[in-house]
């Protein structure tokens, strides 16, 4: 099968799936991205786009996000004509809807089947906006947010069929979008995400290996914003150090904002946080790692006697499905995306997102009765093997749905 995948910051959400086929030999794949340079993906032809247009720092501030996914997916639009001009034309294209750039590819390929990956569709209630007191939306915010919502509502018309990867995020769209959408995760390698007993890890400031017999609260976000709650987290940290004077404490994030706005504080939210807090913390118990290799991450999880996934209500971390599968003891915050994959008492815990005192109450109990919860992480990786697992469950189903766009021919085998 031709496959171009299309998505501004290769892979996205097709690491997995772009990696399998390229694995069988049988296909042939070309990445559209704007990603410079592009990771290396054996079989996998990666070719950069450039936005057509892109909109003024002062543009007006109601249509910016649309003015932008339109140059996104006039350039994604044009590259995609050139390299069917070339002797590429697709079976089928699967790409990312939330930056525009699959607006126009029925415009230049209007016979080949499109199926669109969709992510969140903005709430004015129910989301991240509004959810925290501590920052409230403007006057503004309900028209921003419609606005925003063209470029979901343009790409509707524009894909075949979509996919969202949890009921949450499906449930953010209005009820006419269901009807081409399907459900399924991206899909979470279980094979390979696995507990490990004999971790070790070494920081520099520490004489010996941190394993685990060690107390270690971890906190993992992309980037440590109030979205992910880390402010919660921090204000937990002095409780559970008082309490558990042994713990240590491992974060793992990049100082900016991927959601929502961000600190202005000239040190982020961490310097923010760190600011209010002052002494009331042990900083030489708490080790900001910031952004590490796939390999780190995986040794940090899997050395956690309790790791902490606090969100606002938005789209779910692969971070914690991943945590899951490595048999952590998961404490989250207890709003609908985290409910839809954690159940209290039997995958993990759940505490509310906006009490640090409950939060630090139920991570102290963790860390002092750890067979009492020894049942949490065995079973948070037997509900991820059974219904995220990407070759057993996820992959399939992707498979099946590409398969029943494309003529018989050009079908996917599984093995």
């Amino acid at each position: 099968m031709k496959i171009l995948f299309v998505h501004q910051n290769m892979p996205g959400q097709y690491r997995e799936m772009l990696q399998w086929l390229a694995e069988q030999g049988a296909h042939e794949l070309v990445f559209l991205t704007q990603r410079d340079p592009a990771p290396k993906i054996k079989g996998v032809r990666t070719v950069q786009y450039r936005p057509h247009h892109r909109p003024a720092k002062d543009a007006y501030g109601l249509s910016k996000v649309w003015e932008e996914a339109t140059g996104y997916g006039f350039g994604a639009a044009q590259a995609a004509a050139k390299l069917a001009k070339g002797g590429f034309k697709p079976d089928i294209i699967l790409g990312h809807t939330g930056w525009g750039e699959l607006l126009f590819m029925k415009d230049v390929l209007p016979d080949v089947p499109v199926l669109g990956f969709f992510e969140y569709y903005y709430l004015n209630t129910g989301g991240p906006v509004g959810f925290d007191p501590e920052d409230p939306p403007s006057a503004h915010s309900p028209f921003l947010l419609r606005a925003r919502n063209a470029v979901p509502n343009a790409n509707y018309e524009a894909v075949d069929l979509g996919v969202v990867p949890t009921r949450w995020q499906q449930d953010s769209f209005p009820a006419h979008f269901h009807e081409k959408f399907y459900c399924c995760h991206d899909g979470i390698r279980t094979d390979l995400l696995t507990p490990d007993p004999d971790v070790e890890i070494n920081l520099g400031r520490l004489k010996k290996p941190l394993t685990r017999q060690d107390e270690i609260v971890t906190f993992m976000a992309r980037n440590l914003e109030r979205t992910r709650g880390f402010h919660v987290f921090m204000r937990a940290l002095p409780q559970i150090q008082t309490e558990r004077p042994e713990a240590r404490v491992l974060i793992i994030g990049g100082n900016g904002a991927s959601y929502g706005k961000a600190s202005k504080h000239p040190g982020g939210l961490r310097g923010e946080m760190e600011e209010e807090l002052g002494d009331r913390v042990d900083w030489s118990r708490v080790h900001f790692l910031g952004k590490v290799p796939y390999d780190q991450y995986q040794k940090v999880i899997q050395i956690s006697r309790c790791h902490m996934y606090l969100t606002m209500p938005f789209v779910l971390s692969w971070s914690c499905l991943e945590a899951m599968s490595m048999g952590a003891t998961m404490v989250g915050t207890n709003v609908g995306p985290v409910r839809e994959v954690i159940t209290h008492g039997e995958t993990g815990l759940l505490v509310d997102f906006f009490n640090p005192d409950a939060l630090a109450d139920q991570v102290v109990e963790v860390l002092a009765n750890p067979e009492s919860y020894a049942h949490l992480g065995p079973n948070a990786r037997a509900h991820v093997v059974e219904n995220y697992d990407f070759l057993t469950r996820c992959l399939p189903e992707h498979i099946a749905r590409i398969n029943s766009l494309v003529t018989t021919g050009a079908k996917i085998d599984l093995p």
